[in-house]
Parts: C-alpha cells; structure tokens; sequence
C-alpha cells in the first residue's frame, strides 16, 4: 500500500460519514435537488405547486414518462438507447384507438395485443441491435422514422376518439374508498401508511443482513434520517392526495412497475447480468453471460413497457393522434441521465431515474404555473441535463 492510499484509508476511518457521503455524493444530490426544486417552484408559485390537485395533475402527467424511464435505464445500463420510444407511444395508441372505437374491441384484449405488439417492435430492433451488432443508435432512430410514418397511416393523418369509459379509467379514474370521513379518502391514507412502514421495515432487514456480513457503511444516523424521511414523504403527499380525490389508478401501476423493476434489477441474477453487460462487455461474455440475449430482451422489454406507457397516455389524452408521443423519448432519457445513469453504461438505479423524472416533471409543471415560456422551459431543461451529465463526468475523472 503506497503513501497516498494509506493516508485515504486512515481519512476514511477517522471519518466515516464524509467518506459515504462523498460515495454517495449523487443519490443524497438528486434527493436534495428534487427536495430544493420542488421548495423553490412551491414559493414562487405561491403554494400553487403542493396543492392536492396540482400534485395529482403532476402524478398524471409524468406517469408515461416515468414508465418509460424504469424501462430506459436497463436499456442504457446495458450500454445502449432507444430514441424510437416516443414514436412507439403514439403508434400503440393509435392501434389501440382503431381496436377500440372504429372496430368496437374490448378494452382488455385490445390491451394484451398492444402489449404484445409493443414487444414485437423492441424484439425487431433488439435484434439487429444484439445479433447483428449495428449500434442501437441507428436501429432506433430508424424505428423512431417508422413508426412516425405507421402511426400518420394507421391514423390516417386524423384524430380518433373518445376511448370507452372503462378504459379512460386506466389514467384518469381513483382506486375506490372504504370510507369517507370529512372529505379524507381513507383508504389512500391506509396504504400510505402501509406502504411507508414496508418500506422502512425492509430497509431495517436489508441493514440487518449488511450487518451480519460487516458490509453496512451506512451510518446509523444517515440510515435513520433516510428513513425518516420516506415515512414523512409519503404520508404527507398521501394525505394531500386523501384530500383531493385519493390515489390515480395510474399511480399504483407505477407503483407496482418501479417495485418489480427495482428487485429485478438489485436483486436478481438477470439484473446483474444487465450491469455487467454496461460495464464491459467482453469480460461479461468471458464470465458466461449470454450478452447478445440479455441486449435483446432489455429492447423486448423497452418497447412493452413503451406500449403499456401507450395506452396510459392515450387514456388520458382521451383520443389518439398523429403527434401524440412527440419528444418524448428526450423527456425519457433526460429523466435516466439526471437520475444518475451513465453515459458509458453499467450505472444507475431504478428509483434514481424515477426521481429524474420527478425532478423534470416539477421543472415543467412549475414553469408552466409560472407562465414560462415553451421556448425558455426548453433552455432551462437542457441546461439541467447538460449539468447532470457534466456531474458524472467530473465524478468519473475524479474518481
């Protein structure tokens, strides 16, 4: 051991909290930025930005984004990007529209086709990605001209609308209540609760087992305001919620995906196998992973997950149309790179993406309260990602 890293090692030891913390410099700087944003925009929106409607309207109007992102960050942890997303979210919309009102289909077949049709297009493009090494780049940026030019056709260059009921209820309707008291949607106030206390409980074992294994350098104060924090967070955004209307059916989707996803990619053998794919990939295929399979079925499940974003979008939109999906695969990936993904691949976490799109979604909301101009949200938004990215490079080098 030479000087310089003896002299680390012992600061290290003297000093454990600002060596995790500077470990961890980018989850705590993505928490504090989303926290600091979401303060700033609540006091010059004059208290606009908490408001239980403005909170639902914010839920809403990121949940396709947010969809997509879960699905986005394996893609670029693998080491790839699909720029086709946007045009697949209007393209699924479209034939959804088609099934359901010009041929009067039911929802719930018509739901399992577009799935399965979404799927389908990230398996053409996966393929010619993973087998035929072209750089997913090109691949997706031709499937983004395609499925543009496919949804102009399916759509005829028109609008078609309104969806049935039922189906709008996928993203405009709220889980039901078990009581109302005063106003207070109860049964979103149980599962706030409930959900908060499994979060932290599961938090509490997973530090347990560190422990057990003398792993856990987390330290205790941090792990308690951590988890704090979860507890207050949810149950007060719960509460505002119990307020308004209660939970979006749209929100417990979401829920379910960024669970699934976030054990999947933490907790499993696949997940792994996904970040050591990112992280280099020859040294992964030397190691026995498939490499050529697992960058197929991330592509295979980007474009389901585009499709399931698809549907939600054309629910709330209440009609499918030519532009619909516009951009969105910039919102996407913008949402990933802020949340800490790296450009090199094999980095970044689920809930970090979930939190990227949570911080876009706040910057659009609150410029859009405030009357800012589309050309300026556009500037500051660039600006933000440009930072981001600019962050993990110097994080990179200085590391």
């Amino acid at each position: 051991m030479n000087q310089e890293t003896q002299s680390t090692s012992t600061a290290d030891k003297t000093n454990p909290m600002g060596h995790y913390l500077k470990r961890h410099l980018r989850e705590y700087g993505l928490l504090l930025a989303l926290v600091f944003i979401m303060g700033s925009f609540q006091i010059m929106t004059n208290g606009i930005l908490m408001k239980p409607l403005n909170i639902t309207n914010l839920v809403l109007q990121n949940s396709y984004i947010i969809i997509m992102a879960v699905g986005m960050l394996l893609v670029i942890v693998a080491g790839h990007i699909d720029l086709s997303v946007g045009s697949v979210v209007g393209f699924i919309g479209g034939l959804a529209a088609v099934m359901m009102v010009e041929y009067d289909f039911h929802y719930v077949p018509t739901t399992i086709v577009c799935l399965m049709v979404g799927a389908a297009i990230g398996a053409a493009q996966g393929y010619w990605i993973a087998y035929y090494k072209i750089p997913s780049f090109i691949v997706t940026l031709a499937g983004m001209l395609v499925f543009k030019g496919l949804t102009l056709a399916l759509l005829d260059g028109k609008s078609i609308g309104p969806f049935p009921k039922t189906f709008q209820k996928l993203s405009s309707g709220f889980i039901p209540d078990i009581a109302a008291i005063d106003g207070i949607h109860l049964l979103t106030l149980v599962l706030g609760a409930a959900v908060s206390l499994l979060l932290v409980y599961f938090n509490f074992r997973a530090r347990q087992a560190q422990q057990k294994l003398d792993y856990a350098d987390e330290p205790y104060v941090f792990f308690v305001l951590k988890n704090g924090l979860i507890l207050l967070a949810i149950n007060y955004l719960t509460y505002l919620m119990s307020t308004y209307k209660g939970l979006p059916n749209v929100l417990i989707l979401m829920a379910l995906l960024i669970s699934i996803y976030s054990f999947l990619a933490a907790r499993t053998t696949i997940g792994r196998r996904i970040y050591a794919l990112g992280g280099n990939e020859k040294a992964a295929k030397l190691s026995g992973v498939k490499t050529e399979r697992l960058t197929f079925l991330t592509f295979v499940n980007m474009g389901m997950l585009a499709a399931v974003a698809g549907l939600v979008f054309a629910a709330r939109l209440n009609t499918a149309t030519p532009k619909a999906g516009l951009a969105f695969e910039l919102d996407v990936i913008a949402a990933v790179f802020i949340g800490g993904a790296s450009m090199s691949g094999g980095v970044g976490k689920i809930v970090g993406a979930v939190i990227g799109a949570f911080i876009m979604g706040v910057m659009n909301n609150g410029m859009s309260i405030m009357s800012v101009g589309i050309d300026y949200q556009q500037v500051i938004k660039g600006l933000v990602l440009l930072a981001a990215v600019i962050f993990d490079v110097y994080n990179k080098n200085k590391s």
